[in-house]
């Protein structure tokens, strides 16, 4: 199967999450047929819940659709580099293949920080690809932020 990258849906939802007054990160999940079957946008004000991130609403709707909590093939396209707590939600919902685009220094948690897939507790390390969509991850970051500077 030739590969497509789904970045463009997960840059959707962050824009959508910005829209709303949330940190723009988006994020969907990708069936190994190539189907969204889940995305999300950052929605912790909203909710008011602070483990409201893209990647952990994305990974609890597509677990809720297929009625499992394994994701096993399933692949995670997320706009900012998932910190620790959506690392380790990944990890635990075997995700096959994580998909990112903006690095994030500040609270990163797979190439940055924690580096939860590396360490040695972590039952599943997906395969991790950076900086598809950076460009874009990072000016709709960067453009959120200044306006609320």
């Amino acid at each position: 199967m030739e590969f497509r990258s789904f970045m463009d849906q997960a840059l959707r939802e962050a824009r959508a999450a910005g829209a709303r007054g949330e940190v723009p990160v988006g994020a969907v999940i990708v069936s190994p047929r190539g189907q969204i079957v889940a995305r999300a946008g950052n929605r912790t004000r909203e909710l008011n819940d602070p483990t409201a991130h893209a990647e952990v609403l994305a990974i609890r709707a597509a677990c809720a659709a297929l009625g499992s909590e394994r994701l096993t093939g399933h692949d995670l396209y997320v706009t900012l580099e998932p910190c620790a707590m959506c690392a380790a939600a990944s990890a635990a919902a075997r995700i096959a293949r994580v998909y990112y685009g903006a690095s994030d220094p500040k609270s990163g948690g797979v190439a940055q920080g924690a580096r939860v897939f590396s360490h040695p507790q972590s039952h599943h390390a997906p395969e991790v690809y950076d900086g598809i969509g950076a460009a874009e991850a990072e000016a709709l970051l960067k453009d959120f932020f200044a306006a609320r500077r």
